[in-house]
């Protein structure tokens, strides 16, 4: 299979219309037609910004695959699991079980059962209900929440949680962005991006870091088209040459598909995994050594005014070594000093990056420096510039703002217990990492999931299903089977809900939610197709469910009427949540409202007020003689655990997701053949993992590194490597060794 050149083009159609007419006509061209629509709803793939202009059919490869894989007319219900035990389930695939379709019942498995069977609404409630509130205290159970929760589901969960007395509302923030909201957090008072569409529109240059954003995050490619047609530079940083980021062949210009497409990157900078530090480092010093030459590239006014931690900065970064910086990255010291020339040169720069930036055990360090980069030149409050963390999934960026998150501050809880009458608790509650420890020793033995797929989405993967299996019920409210639902809870509860592109009618009359994008702008979302199957729920619903079934009967939070009327809901956050003024009235305006962002103004919600240059240690990335640096990425035919196809087309590879793509003189020296079957094995301190029977392949990667996909390789990635300060597990950046398969082995 030959590597793409460019992404989109003709072959973008033709897969779009193929799951589409997998998905049924009837169901998936109308709901293609409403996607990102102002009367329709939000994608549920990524949360890249929806253009204001809103071209007919705003929707790309991916997020067709995303909304064709909801809007199928397959069905997983009582007759589906007459069929199929648990134990046959557990032997198929995650493709496969995502495969089956809508799940439209509740169905519940009992202790000791090796089946699920149905059960109504109320007796699931009820059953669930009891559990929670038998238990000797509330920190017994972890509530977790994937991105794809709207707006008014995640302040109602967040809410029920509170009122239950804990904190334990783990998130998938915890596993891809947290370390961008920590760093952020730490350098700009604020754990958000600054820039909103209109700013690629000024840009002059545009650094895109440790992303892919012509596979996880397709629509951006017509941005950054743009930017590059008026003349904006585009320099990728990442260990891969991505043909997504190469060039665009957009779909909806069809002499341009014809042809070789838009050229995008003009320059692709090849750092090695993990030297991310290393080159920012060297870059910076370099922009130093430029600024004592001409005086016109450091912006010493913004800095003397705006920020902080200069001195200390500039004098840390004086004293390293440049062939140290050069070797750590991976990279000449020619082209650290070319990036810096490109970077001194722009009078706007933005910088965008995702996973290849968080995922490591420095994902905060890597931020930070970032944040340092944009400081120096004063690219942080003026149009064109400023930093662009892109969310991977449609409303993780929402979910915290709606406060899914295990440190609350004291402003909001105090904010939320005044609104519904009530002292919510104080003491931090588990990340996701701190979750699966809490349910591996036994300290938490409930495990509520609101989406997502918990098991599939964690490093460590034996051990984190091995926790999961060790609680006494699983509560997965969800669209789709997966194997989360197989393997949680000696007793489990499956609550199907309404997918995002789904009509939702309550006691109050039509309903819509609402979403937040990577840039801050909060939008309305209301599905149009009919519901999968009549007894489906949707996700406020539910939640408010479950908040009846578990709290006291004197609680004096309305759930019925919350969940009847999300305007009431709307309502509540506009009284708890600063920027949410005036909801509901707002949010029905064409294209939403922007969030404030206050660093746009140069305001910084730091202590001192300022912002922060941080100075950070290069990092001890612990790689041994004979062990390679693995990382893990996506390939274009998934959406995070949802994989569509085995086929990374952009790449090259057909029908094989158990891959590592390695250097071609790694595997000569390692003596494996191209295609030969190796055995992986990861190592953190002297503890081992395994996994066997990953096929060989020759790529352009840096020597010394391998790449694998996510997740099959999650089983290789300790739950203990993390970074120390957000938490995020260190998916990136895992040494392994590579061992042939012995002659017998399966």
């Amino acid at each position: 299979m030959a590597r793409e050149r460019a992404a989109g083009g003709l072959r973008a159609v033709v897969e779009t219309a193929r799951h589409a007419l997998r998905s049924g006509l009837g169901r998936a061209v109308p709901a293609l037609a409403r996607v990102n629509q102002v009367e329709g709803f939000d994608c549920p793939g990524c949360a890249w910004p929806e253009d204001p202009k809103r071209p007919h059919l705003e929707f790309c490869e991916n997020g067709a695959k995303a909304v064709a894989h909801e809007a199928t007319h397959k069905r997983v219900d009582r007759d589906f699991f007459s069929r199929w035990t648990r134990s046959k389930l557990l032997s198929q695939s995650g493709q496969w079980l995502e495969g089956q379709g809508r799940l439209v019942e509740p169905m519940v498995r009992r202790p000791g059962s090796d089946r699920f069977e149905p059960i109504s609404w109320d007796r699931a409630l009820a059953r669930a209900g009891e559990v929670l509130r038998s238990l000797g205290e509330p920190d017994q159970a972890i509530f977790y929440t994937s991105g794809r929760t709207s707006n008014e589901a995640a302040f109602l969960y967040q809410l029920f949680v509170r009122a239950f007395g804990t904190n334990n509302l783990p998130d998938c923030s915890n596993l891809c962005h947290e370390s961008s909201g920590t760093g952020l957090t730490g350098t700009l008072g604020i754990g958000k991006g600054t820039v909103g569409l209109d700013d690629f529109e000024v840009a002059d240059l545009v650094l895109v870091v440790g992303q892919n954003p012509g596979s996880n995050h397709p629509r951006m490619l017509t941005t950054l088209q743009q930017a590059a047609r008026r003349g904006c530079r585009i320099v990728s940083i990442n260990p891969l040459r991505e043909p997504g980021i190469a060039r665009f062949k957009h779909p909806k210009e069809p002499l341009g598909m014809l042809g070789r497409g838009t050229a995008l990157a003009e320059r692709f900078v090849r750092v090695r995994v993990g030297g991310d530090v290393a080159l920012l480092k060297g870059v910076m010093r370099e922009l130093l050594r430029l600024d004592e030459a001409d005086g016109d590239v450091i912006d010493h006014a913004f800095i003397r005014e705006h920020t902080e931690g200069y001195e200390a900065f500039r004098d840390a970064l004086l004293a390293l070594d440049e062939d140290t910086l050069a070797r750590d990255a991976g990279v000449s010291r020619d082209e650290i000093r070319e990036l810096a020339e490109i970077y001194a040169r722009a009078e706007r720069t933005i910088v965008c990056w995702a996973m290849g930036i968080t995922q490591h055990r420095h994902g905060v360090a890597n931020v930070q420096e970032l944040s340092n980069l944009l400081l120096l030149r004063g690219n942080v409050g003026r149009p064109g510039a400023g930093p662009c963390p892109v969310r991977g999934h449609s409303n993780v960026q929402g979910d915290r703002t709606m406060g899914i998150y295990e440190k609350p501050s004291g402003a909001f809880l105090d904010a939320l217990g005044a609104e519904f009458g009530f002292e919510p608790p104080r003491r931090h509650g588990t990340s996701t990492i701190e979750a699966v420890e809490a349910m591996a020793e036994g300290r938490a033995s409930v495990f509520v999931g609101l989406g997502g797929n918990f098991a599939a989405a964690t490093p460590d993967t034996p051990r984190v299903e091995e926790a999961l299996g060790r609680c006494s019920l699983a509560v997965h409210v969800a669209t789709t089977l997966n194997r989360t639902h197989l393997v949680a809870g000696e007793e489990t509860l499956l609550l199907p809900c309404l997918a995002r592109s789904e009509r939702d009618v309550r006691h109050g009359g039509a309903q819509f939610v609402t979403c937040e994008n990577s840039m801050a702008v909060v939008q309305r979302s209301e599905g149009r197709l009919d519901p999968a199957g009549p007894e489906l729920r949707s996700e406020p619903a539910i939640v408010a469910g479950l908040a009846r079934a578990a709290l006291p009967a004197d609680t004096r939070v309305d759930w019925e009427g919350l969940s009847a009327d999300y305007d009431r809901v709307r309502d509540a956050i506009s009284r708890v949540i600063p920027g949410f003024e005036r909801f509901n009235e707002r949010v029905r305006e064409p294209g939403g409202f922007v969030l404030p962002r206050p660093p746009r103004e140069r305001r910084f919600d730091t202590p001192s007020g300022r912002a922060h240059f941080v100075v950070a240690p290069l990092p001890e990335l612990d790689v041994r003689e004979g062990e390679l640096l693995m990382t893990t990425v996506r390939t274009h035919d998934q959406f995070n655990t949802t994989v569509y196809s085995l086929d990374d087309r952009y790449r090259g590879i057909r029908g094989d997701r158990r891959v590592v793509l390695l250097h071609a003189d790694d595997l000569r020296d390692l003596g494996i053949a191209e295609g030969e079957l190796v055995d992986l094995e990861s190592r953190f301190g002297e503890t081992r993992r395994q996994a066997p029977g990953f096929r060989a392949r020759a790529y352009d990667v840096p020597r010394g590194c391998a790449v694998t996909y996510f997740p099959e390789a999650n089983p290789l990635v300790p739950l203990e490597a993390f970074d120390a300060e957000s938490k995020t597990p260190a998916y990136k950046s895992v040494p392994i060794r590579i061992r042939p398969r012995a002659a017998g082995d399966a």
